[in-house]
């Protein structure tokens, strides 16, 4: 399917599988640092999913193209959103080394990033999903971000997303609760964590930084026991 993204090649569809026995024939791609970490529990992580509309994908720097598009097409929609951006946010420099840096990181399983595509239209991404700040011993949590383009929203793509990944990312890193930050009138947020059984737990005041503005958020919180419906 991938294979007509001739500028802009997307990664294989293959697997990591890393044990103890099999980690260096079936991971040449690793640092030595990412062997080690993976050594010490059992991994099955796809860079790639199909859910029944959606392909999520885990993209290399060789995408870079493809995600300065999408932010610099939806740059009105989403910057209300988010924190300031550096001045050479909107390049292709840009995003080639923070693809890579991600790219990285979800080889270590530090921070995973999956990039949405429909199907009907395969070589455009619609949004994203990130599972950052992991963290392991006694919390074994991490906090779940997710965008839209403006004009994919009220389609059910990211609730059909998030549902599929929550239960493979919690199982696989051994997660026992997933953390969401939303500002208190992003209401469509709201609602779609609401749709996925995430329990509000607290008002966090000024709590991140927006374009300069310390601003409040709700804390909502998925835990592991609770019934996730899958799409």
């Amino acid at each position: 399917m991938y294979r007509n993204i001739h500028r802009y090649p997307l990664l294989p569809l293959h697997h990591i599988i890393v044990t103890k026995s099999n980690v260096k024939s079936k991971s040449r791609s690793l640092s030595r640092f990412a062997i080690r970490n993976l050594q010490k529990v059992r991994i099955f992580m796809q860079f790639s999913y199909e859910t029944k509309r959606l392909n999520l994908m885990i993209l290399s720097a060789d995408n870079a193209p493809l995600i300065q598009h999408f932010y610099q097409k939806n740059a009105a929609f989403l910057e209300p959103f988010e924190p300031a951006r550096p001045e050479n946010f909107y390049t292709i420099a840009f995003h080639r080394s923070n693809l890579s840096c991600e790219y990285r990181a979800f080889l270590r399983l530090t921070h995973i990033r999956f990039w949405l595509f429909r199907k009907d239209v395969p070589e455009e991404p619609i949004g994203s999903i990130c599972f950052s700040n992991i963290m392991h011993g006694a919390f074994k949590k991490c906090i779940i971000g997710y965008k839209l383009g403006e004009e994919f929203c009220h389609y059910g793509y990211m609730q059909e997303a998030i549902s599929f990944l929550i239960p493979i990312v919690m199982k696989e890193l051994d997660l026992h609760r997933v953390e969401a930050y939303v500002q208190p009138d992003n209401m469509p947020s709201i609602r779609l964590l609401e749709k996925l059984h995430f329990v509000e737990e607290g008002y966090l005041q000024k709590y991140a930084e927006i374009h300069g503005n310390w601003t409040d958020h709700l804390l909502f919180s998925y835990l592991r026991a609770d019934s996730l419906p899958r799409f």
